[in-house]
């Protein structure tokens, strides 16, 4: 919105700023930023009165979790409140890629809201039936990579990018748009599986999110990706305002997140967060560079699909507890020593997925 202030500058002056990304970027964090602050206590107030009980419990989870009841949930609210207003006030409102992560983000955000509210109001665990969570999520997913599609060059339409070798390409065809909904879809799930202890996922998906920012600003310039040469995506520069503004909501949410956590993000945030990072790579062409600065996400994912197929099969557990930080939990480790060991591999993970830019 605030981007046609421009149309007030001369070139010279102050209203020029705002043609810049970058200018616009640190906007989007700061606004979010205060956003997360101003409403957060408010927030966490009203979830608190309203929901009574907090976020119910696993019975068969580690004993660490009963001191949490009572917590609220649906802290996603605020991250996604601070995001979407940072975004329509800071972002290029003609650019479709903007268009379409805010549509992914702000649809898994619903279908979190939904299972939040089943569980609270219900008080048990299960919610929303996972059939119907995973088929709204698909629909979402296969509208958001159909429309990417329409606005990625004709040299990549339908066509899955590798890292490190730039001149290969593959061809998808018509099997892209269901690609695209295994990465969104994968994504957010894997966010969610991850959302388990106060803090563990927020600061992981802000590393993500700010590395796959970088990505995008780099490949939304023709400059930049002659000189790492990489593939030229026009207006995904315009994403490093989203991420910005995800990344302040973040901080905004971790603030009142951290160990002991006031208010929990629920899968109305780690959903939404989660297909924010899955449109953001389907967006950038960057779908397997999300896999290594995901790793983090990844790892818990395939922990719970090999925990639960390895059980069907034997009767046996591969983990203590799945997803894999529980099995930490298990073993004896410090809930703030998981926590933050994870911080340090999603880190890592994401000077790597960094270092794919240039290595050719």
């Amino acid at each position: 919105m605030l981007y046609w202030l421009t149309a007030l500058s001369d070139g010279g002056d102050f209203f020029n700023l705002f043609r810049y990304i970058t200018f616009r970027a640190g906007g989007s964090f700061m606004t979010a930023l205060i956003f997360g602050f101003l409403f957060g206590r408010p927030l966490i107030n009203v979830l608190r009165k309203r929901q009574g009980k907090g976020q119910p419990i696993r019975n068969d989870g580690p004993e660490g979790h009963f001191v949490k009841a009572g917590t609220p949930t649906m802290g996603g609210l605020l991250i996604v409140g601070a995001l979407l207003t940072s975004t329509l006030m800071w972002a290029r409102l003609d650019n479709p890629f903007i268009w379409i992560v805010l549509f992914v983000t702000m649809s898994f955000a619903a279908i979190g809201f939904a299972d939040d509210y089943a569980k609270v109001s219900k008080q048990n665990t299960k919610g929303v039936s996972g059939k119907v969570r995973m088929a709204l999520g698909l629909l979402v997913a296969a509208i958001a990579g159909y429309w990417a599609a329409q606005y990625h060059p004709d040299a990549l339409t339908n066509k899955l990018a590798f890292p490190v070798f730039k001149e290969t390409l593959l061809n998808l065809g018509f099997l892209f748009v269901p690609f695209a909904m295994i990465v969104i879809v994968g994504a957010a799930n894997a966010v969610n599986l991850t959302d388990g202890l106060d803090g563990l996922a927020i600061m992981p998906v802000m590393i993500a999110s700010g590395t796959l920012g970088i990505i995008a600003y780099a490949v939304g310039r023709v400059d930049f990706t002659e000189y790492l040469d990489v593939h030229y995506v026009p207006g995904t520069g315009e994403i490093l305002v989203f991420v910005a503004g995800l990344i302040g909501g973040g901080l905004g949410f971790l603030w009142y997140n951290a160990p002991p956590a006031a208010v929990f993000m629920g899968d109305t945030g780690s959903l939404a967060l989660g297909g924010a990072l899955g449109a953001i790579a389907v967006s950038t062409k960057h779908e397997i560079v999300l896999a290594i600065v995901g790793g983090l996400f990844v790892v818990e994912a395939l922990s719970v699909i090999i925990q639960v197929l390895y059980f069907k099969r034997t009767g046996k557990r591969v983990f203590l507890m799945a997803p894999i930080h529980h099995h930490y939990e298990k073993k004896g480790w410090a809930e703030s020593t998981i926590v933050i060991r994870f911080w340090i591999i999603s880190l890592i993970l994401a000077m790597i997925g960094l270092a794919t830019l240039k290595v050719r």
